[in-house]
């Protein structure tokens, strides 16, 4: 879909550039937006326990007939769950739900739970991440990783675990760009993934990045979705809506160098 096939993560397992979120598609909406997504090209599909659609994105990658190695499934521990049995527990939930024997990523969704951003959840972590370990060296899951985790988050499981997680899956964007831990990550050899690369629509009319997509006769979206590839991330674009499914993915240009540093001095317009 773009000049640049893969990312590959420290273990030599290869994962395609850009991924098709599901995070806000309800469960009676996935199987249709999944089978667009992959009728368009996209071969690496995004989704998680949490967010209650994982049957019907399995439904569709398995409907849709392409061979089970040419698709990479992502899917997610849920934040709240925090310890070693609870993960295989979990782990075992999503397999049943995607209908799979495998999982190509599967990532500690955040190192909390979502009703209590911030609480030390460090031992809880480490658990789960031995757990992860675990079904790694098993051979159910070619890659594993965490999502949200600060450098702070990370070091834990660098102090006390085998293996440094493969990826850290974050909120990044124009405006947002996590410079300290994007360093960090690469200092680590972690692939940084993108979510959420369009702040959910709140940076498209920023007049900057309106002139500059009308510069190189792209979309405001295909702009900021460039914008992550061009920083070394991994973005996971979400839509229901074909047109800009596919256009989500036509991205066979560069953003100059120097338009890169303009783009990186946006400050965070979002409301919050």
């Amino acid at each position: 879909m773009t000049k640049e096939a893969t990312f590959t993560f420290h273990n030599g397992v290869e994962i395609p550039n850009i991924g098709f979120g599901t995070w806000q598609i309800p469960n009676e909406e996935a199987y249709a937006a999944v089978t667009t997504a992959l009728e368009n090209g996209y071969t690496h599909i995004d989704t998680a326990l949490a967010y209650q659609n994982e049957e019907n994105v399995g439904k569709a990658v398995h409907d849709f007939g392409l061979a089970r190695e040419k698709v990479f499934i992502t899917s997610k521990l849920p934040a709240q769950i925090k310890g070693y049995d609870e993960t295989l527990q979990a782990f075992d939930e999503t397999i049943s739900n995607l209908g799979v024997d495998y999982l190509d990523l599967y990532l500690i969704h955040a190192p909390w739970p979502w009703t209590e951003i911030g609480k030390d959840c460090t031992e809880g972590n480490i658990q789960s991440w031995k757990a992860m370990e675990k079904l790694y060296n098993d051979g159910k899951i070619r890659a594993i990783g965490v999502s949200n985790f600060s450098e702070t988050d990370i070091q834990a499981l660098l102090d006390t675990c085998d293996i440094v997680p493969m990826a850290n899956q974050i909120p990044f964007y124009i405006g947002r760009d996590q410079e300290s831990l994007l360093s960090f990550c690469k200092q680590q050899n972690i692939v940084v993934e993108a979510y959420s690369p369009l702040a959910t629509g709140q940076i498209l009319n920023s007049p900057v990045i309106l002139e500059m997509a009308e510069k190189y006769g792209v979309t405001p979206a295909q702009l900021c979705i460039r914008y992550c590839l061009d920083r070394e991330t991994l973005p996971l674009p979400k839509s229901t809506n074909e047109s800009r499914i596919i256009e989500n993915s036509q991205l066979n240009f560069t953003i100059s160098p120097e338009d890169v540093k303009a783009l990186d001095a946006i400050e965070d317009v979002r409301d919050n």
